[in-house]
């Protein structure tokens, strides 16, 4: 752990966000980034001191802006800010959720244009450091003049207020300060709008998408080569020649994996010649399908990184004499690439049910349902029907959360984004991926086994190995569902796709190699 990163200055990624997270990289604020923040926090102070009016200052907040605060109550008006703005309803988020909201939220702060003391941020930093995690609910932003009631409950413990995640126990605030003999925060002029106003619940969410849709999208290029393996399928369609002919690069990364997973299969070999002229579209065209998703995951991966190093407070403190007030806070940038790659997720899981169909239908050498006795067995017809269940929630769930928009605060706040929304919903749609997945790799590693003596590609009899030393060959019907959840785990852990990565690189072959801006 040499590399320290430095809050406020340093370029923060996907990766490093989550390695903050995890404890894998130790993160800090620096001597340049303090200095800043000293700044921005004297000339707040200044505004006071001149009796200037700055909205959220001296002002009320929303459609109470144009209410004057009198100087001795600034401190007492950032207090009322987090309890009346802490409205947040359902379950609570992950710790490691609500922990990404807290490392976005002090990277942002400590740009040095929000306004907040030092000792505010220094104290956020402990709740990381320390993994005395917030607890946040799910539900209650609009994603538009930030999340607020999200980040009203994230920032409740600086006053000694809300709960948090203690030695993985859900306490009051005040027991977790009284371990740790500290006292709650005193807030400055502005801090509880700093602190409220901003996208880190949205942006949290994208973080973790992003890591987790990448995961499937590797998955699915593995298990999608195993479904055609175990069909007789062919690899002409993945030719580079022809892909350069439309070149998007998610389709060019695609092809070029299903080349490289596929090298030197006896499988493969053994039906060169059989006559078959074209393969179905959820074989044929998974560069496409694969590619179109790894393509909207790029651009949501770019426009999370561009937003995790960006202020989205409210008013921006760019010095003493001069703080604008405007939308920085805004979700809409993120909440539209979050819906899109909904609609991503949901068609390779779409694409993975048509392959587990193919499967099952007894064609091209394969028994029946992938099992050789079926009447006394239903053999693998029954997970197909958990896929296509799966597959049809999760078009339910592509409704984009960002064509609406509902006025708040009294028509102050007259359009917002829904992107908390778009978040928590793209999360949802590939946990149903993971499972559609876990069913493909159930069934195609049954399927392979019946070409039998032939051998796929190593990387693929790799693959296949792996799974072996979770779930055996069915002979005869057995309750699939423990299968499925030990198969669905080692996609969701992303064991799967590094093992698979690590046994190719050892073989020298590097799946993405041309393509290095497809990874966190």
């Amino acid at each position: 752990m040499s590399y320290i990163f430095q809050y406020g200055i340093d370029h923060l990624t996907v990766g490093t966000a989550l390695d903050i997270c995890t404890g894998r990289i130790k993160a800090e604020l620096g001597k340049e980034s303090t200095v800043k923040v000293l700044a921005s926090e004297a000339a707040v102070a200044k505004i006071v001191a001149d009796n200037r009016t700055v909205y959220g200052v001296n002002t009320g907040f929303g459609i109470l802006a144009n209410t004057s605060i009198s100087e001795e109550d600034t401190r007492t008006l950032q207090y009322k800010i987090l309890q009346s703005h802490s409205v947040g309803v359902g379950d609570p988020i992950s710790p490691e959720l609500s922990k990404l909201m807290l490392i976005t939220k002090v990277h942002a702060l400590a740009r040095g244009y929000s306004g907040v003391q030092l000792s505010t941020l220094q104290r956020l930093c402990w709740h990381i450091d320390n993994n005395v995690i917030p607890v946040v609910p799910e539900k209650g932003s609009v994603g538009a003049s930030g999340d607020l009631a999200p980040l009203s409950h994230l920032c409740l413990p600086l006053i000694g207020l809300g709960e948090v995640y203690l030695h993985g126990r859900r306490v009051p605030t005040a027991e977790a300060h009284l371990e740790y003999g500290i006292e709650p925060v005193m807030l400055g002029p502005k801090e509880g709008l700093a602190l409220i106003n901003g996208t880190q619940f949205i942006l949290a969410h994208a973080v973790k998408a992003v890591e987790r849709l990448l995961n499937c999208l590797d998955a699915a290029d593995i298990i999608g080569a195993m479904s055609l393996e175990a069909l007789t399928g062919t690899k002409a369609p993945f030719d580079a020649r022809l892909h350069s002919l439309r070149p998007f690069v998610g389709n060019s990364l695609v092809a070029q994996r299903l080349r490289l997973l596929l090298e030197n299969s006896a499988i493969m070999q053994s039906h060169i010649d059989c006559g078959r002229v074209q393969d179905p579209y959820s074989l044929r065209c998974m560069p496409q399908v694969h590619g179109a998703s790894r393509n909207a995951w790029l651009h949501l991966k770019e426009l999370t990184e561009t937003e995790l190093n960006s202020v989205t407070d409210n008013p921006i403190v760019f010095d003493a004499d001069y703080t604008v007030s405007g939308g920085n806070f805004h979700g809409q940038p993120l909440a539209l690439p979050l819906d899109y790659n909904c609609f991503a997720a949901a068609e390779i899981g779409n694409i993975s049910d048509r392959r587990c169909y193919l499967l099952l239908e007894g064609k091209w050498g394969l028994p029946l349902l992938l099992m050789n006795n079926v009447g006394l067995n239903s053999g693998f017809m029954i997970p197909q029907y958990t896929t296509a269940a799966l597959v049809t929630e999760n078009k339910t769930l592509c409704f984009p959360a960002s064509a609406d928009s509902i006025p708040t605060s009294l028509g102050q706040e007259d359009h917002v984004s829904m992107g908390s929304i778009s978040g928590r919903k793209l999360n949802r749609v590939i946990d149903n991926l993971e499972y559609i997945l876990g069913i493909e790799l159930m069934s195609a590693s049954q399927a392979i086994e019946f070409r039998r003596p032939l051998r796929s590609s190593p990387i693929l009899e790799f693959a296949h190995e792996h799974v072996r030393k979770h779930v055996g060959f069915a002979n005869e019907d057995r309750i699939f569902a423990r299968d499925i959840d030990m198969l669905t785990a080692i996609i969701r852990d992303g064991s799967l796709v590094k093992n698979v990565r690590n046994f190719a690189s050892g073989s020298g072959i590097k799946l993405n190699e041309g393509f290095e801006n497809f990874q966190l």
